[in-house]
């Protein structure tokens, strides 16, 4: 079915899920990394006392050599993420230096992924939740997370209003490539019937989407899940960067990442990919392509396999067909939305929260930029694309 491209695998890239793992996460490694999944799991009774940096740097050396596949790869830069952004800014003022203890492994594991030592969308979300029935899609409704920092009902729902929407693209994700090969063979039919299987899976992106003020509220958003998220990237708190202890490749000098945000996923860039829809090359552009270096290196490796192949825009300007043209103009009018969407939720979730903590800063978004000007640029740019 997917000649026109390598195997969807290889991108792993599932034919159901999308980008979410073909494999349920591990939700706890083995037994020999008890007392690190003991303070991860901990985490939201941890954060309430006054020494969670003490307990954090005294836990027992990471066993890096027990890591025996993917799965737990993956597992342990979860625990080590959370563990990681916990001893930052669990504290008055965030630490500017991070323990040996912590540092190294979490560098191990990083490189050993092809992402840096920091919380990225991948560990937030992609591989941060469970099933609570296995014969069951992970859906909302079924799916619970494996890890929190504070826990509670509003960063649940967060986090797996995220994972909803990368099940809700996976009939878009798993069509992009098909769409773009039609195109080049001028199979009208085809390239309809593609954008229209993508326009189906945008609108149910944005139903889930929608969703969000449900069980997340704008207050609670605010003071009690984003503080956690951030990074050490432009970040007015932490200027000069985060010190990775003992990490020999950086020299003890400071580090700058950015924080875990959704341009960190796959589908937004995947979908600009295929439909054509161009960003200005200016700082905004090349903030978004710097977020691929925090994907899983197959997902980059995606976008930068359907951006190598001519978009379906010129195709379906020079075909002339309306019926095509339709289908084009949903789903550039469905990404408008979900940008719309997201620069309104932004708005309410952020930018009108009274900034009473400087760690938590409501100028920058969590990925260290000022997102609002961001989003609206995004937004407009898209909008632009559309040709009826």
């Amino acid at each position: 079915m997917h000649s026109s491209t390598a195997p969807l695998a290889d991108f792993q890239i599932s034919d159901t899920r999308g980008f979410l793992p073909n494999t349920d996460p591990l939700d706890r490694l083995p037994s020999d990394f008890e007392p690190w999944e003991t303070a991860a799991h901990g985490l939201p009774k941890l954060l309430m006392s006054d020494d969670v940096r003490e307990h954090l740097a005294a836990l027992p050396p990471f066993p890096l050599h027990k890591l025996a596949n993917e799965s737990e790869l993956r597992r342990a830069m979860v625990v080590l993420s959370y563990i990681g952004h916990a001893y930052v800014w669990g504290g008055e003022r965030p630490a500017t230096v991070l323990p040996e203890r912590i540092a190294v492994p979490w560098y191990a594991v990083a490189t050993k992924l092809g992402r840096p030592p920091v919380l990225s969308y991948a560990s937030y979300c992609l591989d941060n939740w469970y099933r609570f029935d296995g014969n069951r899609e992970p859906e909302l409704g079924n799916i619970g997370l494996i890890q929190n920092f504070l826990a509670g009902e509003d960063e649940e729902w967060f986090i797996l209003i995220h994972v909803d929407i990368e099940l809700a693209a996976a009939q878009a994700v798993t069509t992009l490539a098909d769409s773009q090969q039609a195109a080049l063979q001028n199979d009208v039919e085809g390239a309809t019937r593609g954008l229209q299987r993508i326009g189906q899976s945008m609108q149910g992106m944005l139903e889930t989407m929608r969703r969000m003020p449900e069980r997340c509220d704008p207050y609670i958003y605010y003071h009690r899940v984003r503080p956690y998220i951030h990074g050490w990237k432009n970040h007015p708190d932490l200027p000069d960067g985060l010190i990775y202890e003992g990490v020999a490749e950086y020299e003890g000098r400071p580090q700058t990442f950015r924080g875990e945000t959704g341009a960190q996923s796959a589908i937004v860039p995947s979908l600009d990919a295929v439909l054509g829809v161009y960003h200005e090359a200016d700082d905004l552009k090349a903030y978004l392509i710097e977020m691929r270096d925090y994907m899983p290196p197959a997902h980059r490796a995606f976008i930068d396999h359907l951006e190598s192949k001519p978009s379906v825009r010129d195709f379906v300007l020079k075909s002339g067909n309306q019926e095509l043209q339709g289908a084009y103009d949903l789903c550039v009018h469905g990404l408008e939305q979900f940008r719309s969407i997201h620069l309104e939720f932004a708005a309410k979730y952020i930018f009108q929260q009274a900034q009473t903590d400087a760690k938590n800063p409501h100028a920058v978004g969590t990925g260290g930029t000022p997102f609002m000007r961001y989003l609206k640029k995004h937004r407009d740019e898209t909008a632009s694309h559309r040709l009826g």
